[in-house]
């Protein structure tokens, strides 16, 4: 009786959870008619980052594992949609057929990246985690150049993925990309609210709090880790795609040991373990925090120039002449 019971109310939540995300994801769908291109093309780098922040705060509010490199994540959801959709287009495939098969590269990299994090994860705990995070950052960049198919430093290109036929009459690239990135993040960020709510929650709240009395209650510690840095990885990994996919490429330029920082502040200042928190925070970062995917680079520093990037694609607008231009003369 009680089990039934317990089983029809996670229902009910799951649910309910179901729902408000698909309120949610209609409503920033609708308001996107509101926004010129440019701050559509802002929207669709805010969603992307909230996967990421999203993914981060569960992974450090709920488990406490401190993940200093969350970035990295973010580039392997980014190079495996590049690996995948550029074959694709290669080989003629197009429109949601090749978008399919580049979201599923990015699910199958972060989600084997974040498995042998998670794996070393339940091995290692506070600053050693950190730091072994904190050290595949710093290498991404020597990675990229030296494994072949990666692109070296200027990176991979994505195929441009064009406003279908039918809302070609309707709406401009950059709407159709925030879309994109909106309907991802519901996607990414939902089975996480759902994990967090759920009895899944429950383990990586008691494995944080006293692991010996965790095992004592037949949870596995280093399982229950595992589980969280592969759904982290999941929803930070389809963040970089959609980046990916807005940028029209990925290198390890734009996923510096800087914005990873940044995301680890995001998360904090918002609140961890909230997902509201965590959106707040997505905001504050791609906005305020100089997020690489606005940026026409990334200096050696690991410092970003605060100018928002020009595309050569036809139809991409760029922010109108201000304060970004004249701080780009001078940094010239």
């Amino acid at each position: 009786m009680t089990r039934t019971t317990a089983r029809n109310g996670a229902r009910s939540s799951t649910r309910t959870i179901v729902l408000r995300a698909i309120m949610l994801t209609v409503l920033a769908l609708a308001a996107t008619f509101a926004l010129d291109p440019f701050r559509n093309y802002q929207l669709a780098v805010v969603a992307a980052t909230f996967c990421a922040t999203a993914g981060l705060t569960l992974l450090v509010g709920l488990t406490g594992q401190l993940s200093l490199g969350h970035g990295v994540l973010m580039a392997a959801g980014g190079y495996g949609y590049a690996l995948v959709a550029g074959p694709a287009a290669d080989a003629g495939l197009g429109g949601v057929g090749r978008f399919a098969l580049g979201i599923a590269g990015a699910l199958v990299l972060s989600a084997v990246v974040g498995g042998l994090l998670g794996l070393a994860g339940a091995r290692l705990r506070g600053p050693y985690l950190a730091g072994l995070t904190l050290a595949l950052v710093i290498a991404l960049p020597a990675v990229a150049t030296q494994v072949p198919g990666l692109g070296k430093d200027q990176g991979l290109g994505v195929p441009f993925e064009a406003v279908p036929a039918p809302l070609a009459g309707v709406m401009v690239v950059e709407q159709w990309h925030a879309w994109i990135a909106i309907v991802v993040a519901a996607v990414a960020v939902t089975p996480l609210v759902v994990l967090r709510s759920g009895p899944a929650g429950l383990r990586m709240r008691a494995t944080h709090g006293d692991e010996v009395a965790a095992r004592l209650a037949g949870i596995s510690p280093a399982r229950v880790k595992v589980t969280a840095f592969v759904a982290s990885s999941v929803s930070a990994g389809l963040g970089g795609a959609v980046l990916a996919v807005v940028a029209q490429n990925v290198g390890p330029g734009r996923y510096s040991l800087a914005f990873s920082l940044l995301l680890l502040v995001a998360v904090v200042v918002g609140g961890l373990g909230s997902v509201g928190g965590a959106a707040v925070g997505g905001l504050g970062a791609a906005l305020f925090g100089g997020h690489p995917a606005l940026l026409h680079g990334v200096r050696g520093d690991g410092l970003s120039v605060l100018i928002p990037e020009p595309s050569s694609r036809p139809g991409r607008s760029t922010a109108p002449p201000g304060p970004a231009d004249r701080c780009g003369t001078m940094a010239a």
